[in-house]
């Protein structure tokens, strides 16, 4: 045994992985003890495939790792492999030199990630150092590869990853977030060109990217783990499992084809989803929570969803993911849902506008606040931060939807509950509406609901939505925190002849008194300081 090997695989304590900051929200280290439960995971479905065989025995299966960062995901690999290995190849520095250079590969995202991915799996930022525990590579890279890449600009944004052109064109030396795994047309080449050969990944593992760091942050960023996810599966691995944000199961940007074709794929076969993402990363907000999934090549079938909503943890259940158009992460509440469904009621979406409702946007500021409106002015309804508030605009400065300024209506608030949920995890899901009167506008602060007929049928929708019943049908297709006209589709729209109450909807729609107490444990009732 040689003093390399035996040092680098031995027991760190504390291991210098878990203590490291995260580069942003975007680009997350994967804490090792979630690498290990994703190679738990991987680790059964092998042996479920393969007659029970160990997968850290077999020598002849490759793992790619994508998107290396803090290089957990090798590290942790080769470290199973060095134990599983031990009766085909009894000396350490020669199993330990073959599982380096002959089963574990990554691809840098960063100059700086590609280092310390090294360091972490070779004990050195060069592959060929002096202090490296591989003793047969010949280059400094080893099998982690990373070069600076470059954009491909097209009308001011990269063909590949969507990049504002004016954010990421920097100079020369400076990161340009150009990832090599999904900057290319065809990845099975791109992969030839990196390791040589016809290279075939039995595995993938990985945590990649987020969205694009530079474009502004929040919503207005897209997303860009779903061409990971595609990449890889471009590769056609036995086995892929990703670590992505949970937003795709309802919603973000751009994700509509993503959502479709991954709930369709039935070698989606493991499926692990965290509400609140504090719980896997307890330095990061990530809004929506965090998920990971293992997709199985050879063997398609009905997925094994488990949830965890603070300390409950609810299944595993045998699902189909495409019962509905977007993914309903507890199972408990598919059930409540079909009663509700089967009835066949118009949605509630179809009396929602569209986003920003009358053409002005959030930071419209170009009327006169808390004044009444005077001839050709109308009412506006706004927010500044957090504060909603009122003012007068004249009425020509309203260009879209002009048929809903002089009707009763809804002004319902975009921005609901997004925060990491309280450990009692009751949501509040959306703010209570204001009831627009004739001669009234809104900001892009608010969606709008209408036309309707009176004061009285506005105040009896008001008090609708407001019921937990209502809120929890939204909460079943709102990701993160921002409602939008398609979250009310589950909602449905009820004789306005009377005020709807809790217990009315439960009687109505036949809800039983566990699935009444479900409702009543995750959405909090509405108050009067709940603006």
């Amino acid at each position: 045994m040689t003093g390399q090997a035996h040092f680098s695989l031995r027991g760190r304590n504390p291991d210098v992985l878990t203590c490291i900051a995260n580069l942003s929200n975007d680009e997350v280290f994967t804490p090792p003890e979630f690498a290990n439960e994703m190679l738990d995971t991987l680790a059964e479905a092998w042996a479920a495939n393969h007659k029970g065989a160990n997968l850290w025995a077999d020598p002849t299966v490759r793992f790619l790792d994508p998107v290396a960062k803090s290089g957990v995901f090798l590290r942790e690999i080769t470290s199973r492999l060095t134990d599983g290995l031990k009766e085909q190849k009894p000396d350490l520095q020669a199993r330990v030199d073959h599982i380096l250079t002959k089963q574990v590969f990554g691809i840098g995202i960063t100059q700086l990630t590609s280092l310390l991915a090294r360091r972490s799996l070779y004990c050195s930022k060069h592959a060929n150092g002096d202090h490296s525990i591989a003793t047969t590579f010949d280059n400094e890279d080893g099998n982690v590869w990373f070069k600076p890449l470059k954009h491909s600009w097209v009308n001011g944004r990269c063909k590949y990853c969507g990049a504002s052109k004016q954010a990421m064109d920097r100079g020369e030396g400076l990161e340009s977030h150009a990832y090599a795994f999904i900057h290319t047309d065809d990845i099975k080449t791109r992969v030839a060109e990196l390791f040589g050969g016809q290279m075939q990944f039995d595995v993938i593992i990985g945590n990649p990217p987020y969205q694009m760091s530079g474009g502004g942050g929040g919503t207005n960023d897209s997303p860009i783990y779903d061409l990971f996810v595609r990449q890889a599966m471009q590769l056609e691995p036995r086995f892929l499992s990703m670590v992505i944000p949970s937003r795709w199961m309802a919603g973000g940007r751009g994700l509509s084809e993503f959502r479709a074709q991954f709930l369709a794929d039935q070698r989606i076969r493991t499926l692990v989803d965290y509400e609140n993402a504090k719980d896997v990363f307890p330095t990061v907000g990530i809004g929506g929570g965090i998920c990971y999934f293992l997709w199985d090549r050879d063997n398609p079938g009905p997925c094994k969803c488990v949830y965890h909503r603070n300390d409950v943890t609810v299944g595993p259940h045998s699902r189909t993911l495409d019962e509905f158009d977007v993914f309903v992460r507890d199972k408990r509440a598919v059930d409540i849902l079909h009663k509700v469904v089967s009835a066949s009621e118009q949605p509630f979406e179809e009396l929602v506008s569209g986003d920003t409702p009358f053409g002005l946007a959030t930071n419209f500021s170009d009327y006169k606040q808390d004044a009444a409106p005077k001839s050709n002015e109308i009412r506006l309804y706004a927010n500044l931060g957090t504060t909603r508030v009122r003012g007068a605009i004249a009425r020509n400065k309203i260009e879209k939807n002009s048929h809903l300024i002089d009707v009763w209506k809804l002004f319902l608030p975009v921005a609901g509950s997004g925060r990491e949920r309280e450990r009692s995890g009751v949501d509040l899901v959306l703010g209570p509406p204001l009831i627009g009167e004739p001669g009234s506008a809104c900001t892009q602060t608010y969606l709008v609901a209408g036309p309707l007929k009176s004061k009285l049928e506005a105040e009896r929708i008001a008090s609708y939505l407001q019921t937990r019943f209502a809120r929890f049908l939204i909460s079943l297709r709102k990701p993160a925190q921002h409602v939008f006209r398609s979250m009310y589709h589950w909602v449905p729209v009820q004789p306005w002849n009377r005020t709807w109450t809790d217990a009315d909807l439960y009687k109505k729609y036949g809800i039983a008194k566990g699935e009444v107490a479900l409702i009543e444990s995750m959405i909090r009732p509405m108050g009067e300081d709940d603006d």
